[in-house]
């Protein structure tokens, strides 16, 4: 009976080693899969088409002996959508020779595009190599500061437009025009005579912004009524506008076609954005630093917010948009009939409910799109230009599709139309730290960095095989498996983005991982010299060895994960190839080392030393 329960023992512990392999097993090789793809490394290519509605007039020899007569060595050119796509043997020279064509050729569209270079198979997997950051790829920097005052500033004076539009529509003649104080406050003053007046305009501006506090006062025969945002509000819409100015800032640089940025928020006011792998910052610093906003506002012919057309004519204009920004879906730039550029626009079905129901009310009369961008003055204030591109008479019942035409040229309506459909900023943004790094440090960065990783793992690996033998045979195995997890895990997971402090990391993921190994390599020592066999020894030492380093690696996993919360840039780089190098680790010089060890010393279960 004792020898049937033993034989049930031993199947049961045989049956659930075999499936600890088997799961083990299956996790390496997903890992190596997803790792496979950084063997493949993506390649840098000038992307040449013709602009809208016009033909590709260059021939492959002129655009080849164009860019070789200037210095630049062309490696291959092929044809791609209608153009070309242009290959040099020097990878750091693609901005210049994308500059030259550019220069040449200023009728075609030019720009510096990545390439995969990964094998069909691969490709259907949608694996992907490591993101690499700045240090590594070579890229643009931008620290952008976010001036939430300026954005409530403005939200106050167009508080204060709209209050003196119904003070002249209503004929209010007993208060005063309304006036933007202390940046803070909405300011209107009202006679002896015009207290009933103040109360009409007070009860109406509360209805349309509710958000608003209010507070009257008595000077004498005056009464002063302040209009502002109180404090719970001001956290609220500076919240908001942190979090409209990262999403806009995320959509414009996918409109960009970049998709390796880093967009976060850095402090209480800034937003750091990393694009790797740009080698043309001009366009980038263009539209990400664009504050650029548009609305369609009715006409009025007294009263009214006064804005300047492109050649100076005033205009009077109702305050109160017909409908914004936020109501634009899609914008796309054309040409009409005519052969002038247009930006077409696709609303939303709000944003089409609202322009259908003015367009209705208003056919034959006119409507004018304000365009309203901030600007950094010589004397480094913020300032915002208004300005009048178009005043259109509705000649009929507009929909959720219709056209701002006249535009002055068919690069400003691109422009445009990109920042629609990226989405306007509320806030005024100004770039205060702009770097860039070419990818030729890049590339030297990469070569030193993996040659102090390749040296330190030689070196570690030599020591382990010299002083544990057999044993550090299984740890120069497990060494091997937590570098490829650790890079595997790192292509897996979305976000993760390889910079050179991560390179540091990985070389101290290698440097934990022969720690843990050390470890319960040293209790086995002391195991087998107290008599213990072999596989006593291994059994009892992995156990023995759990709670040192589960304490160790929790106690770095804390600082790695602070590192995280709180890091930006390089110093994020670094956490987060020291918390996946913890988790590999773990596996590695644990699990991975156990099987290992207990496959290699299975013929001594009996007891044998």
């Amino acid at each position: 009976m004792q020898n049937i329960e033993q034989l049930n023992s031993k199947h049961g512990m045989t049956t659930s080693s075999r499936f600890k392999k088997f799961f083990t097993a299956i996790i390496i090789v997903i890992l190596i899969i997803c790792a496979t793809p950084n063997l493949y490394p993506n390649k840098n290519l000038i992307q040449v088409q013709a602009s809208a509605n016009n033909v590709l007039v260059v021939s492959v020899p002129e655009l080849k002996n164009n860019l070789e007569n200037e210095g630049f060595k062309v490696k291959k050119v092929i044809s791609h959508q209608g153009g070309y796509l242009v290959e040099l043997e020097n990878r750091a020279l693609t901005a210049e020779a994308r500059a030259h064509i550019a220069a040449l050729h200023n009728e075609l569209n030019v720009k510096v595009i990545s390439a995969s270079t990964m094998p069909l198979w691969l490709e259907y997997t949608g694996l992907k190599p490591i993101k690499l950051g700045l240090d590594l790829d070579g890229g643009v920097l931008f620290v952008l500061k976010v001036d939430v005052e300026q954005a409530m500033l403005s939200q106050l004076q167009s508080v204060a437009d709209e209050a003196n539009s119904i003070r002249i529509n209503n004929r209010y003649r007993h208060l005063s025009s309304p006036q933007v104080v202390n940046a803070q406050e909405v300011e209107i003053v009202a006679t002896v005579q015009g207290k009933t007046e103040l109360q009409a305009l007070s009860t109406t501006l509360r209805d349309r912004y509710p958000h608003l506090s209010s507070n009257r006062k008595a000077h004498g025969s005056l009464t002063t009524l302040t209009l502002s945002f109180p404090e719970a509000k001001k956290i609220e819409l500076h919240k908001q506008l942190m979090t409209q100015a990262l999403s806009t800032l995320r959509s414009r640089i996918e409109e960009l076609g970049i998709t390796e940025a880093v967009t976060q928020r850095q402090g209480d006011n800034y937003i750091r954005i990393e694009l790797p792998g740009v080698q043309d910052p001009d366009q980038a610093k263009r539209i990400i630093g664009a504050t650029a906003k548009l609305s369609f506002h009715a006409l009025q012919t007294a009263g009214g917010q006064r804005i300047k057309d492109k050649l100076g004519n005033v205009i009077n204009i109702d305050p109160t948009a017909i409908f914004g920004g936020d109501e634009i879906e899609s914008a796309t730039a054309g040409r009409d009939e005519y052969g002038k550029p247009l930006v077409e626009l696709f609303l939303s079905s709000s944003g089409g409910k609202k322009i259908n129901h003015f367009s209705r009310q208003n056919v034959g009369k006119p409507m004018a799109t304000v365009f309203a961008q901030y600007y950094v003055s010589t004397s480094g204030e913020t300032k915002k230009h208004t300005e009048v591109i178009s005043v259109a008479t509705i000649q009929q019942v507009l929909n959720t599709r219709f056209s701002i035409t006249n535009m002055q040229s068919m690069e400003r309506a691109q422009e445009l139309a990109l920042l629609l459909r990226a989405g306007s900023l509320d806030a005024p943004i100004t770039i205060v730290k702009e770097q860039t790094i070419g990818p030729s440090l890049g590339e030297k960065n990469i070569e030193s960095g993996f040659k102090a990783l390749a040296l330190g793992l030689s070196i570690t690996l030599l020591f382990m095989a010299l002083w544990y033998r057999k044993l550090g045979v299984i740890a120069i195995i497990s060494l091997l498996v937590n570098l490829v997890c650790l890079i595997g895990l790192m292509s897996l997971l979305p976000g993760v983005v390889l910079t050179l402090p991560g390179i540091a990391g990985l070389v101290l993921t290698i440097g934990m991982a022969v720690d843990t190994n050390v470890i319960i390599f040293e209790r086995v020592r002391e195991l087998r010299s107290k008599g213990a066999t072999m596989v006593i020894a291994l059994k009892q030492g992995y156990q023995q060895a759990m709670s040192s380093i589960v304490d160790a690696n929790l106690t770095t996993m804390i600082t790695a994960l602070i590192l995280l919360g709180i890091g930006y840039g390089p110093v994020k780089g670094f956490a987060i190839t020291l918390a996946l190098g913890i988790v590999t680790s773990i596996f590695a010089g644990v699990i991975v080392s156990g099987l290992l060890s207990e496959s290699l010393y299975s013929q001594q279960r009996q007891g044998g030393k």
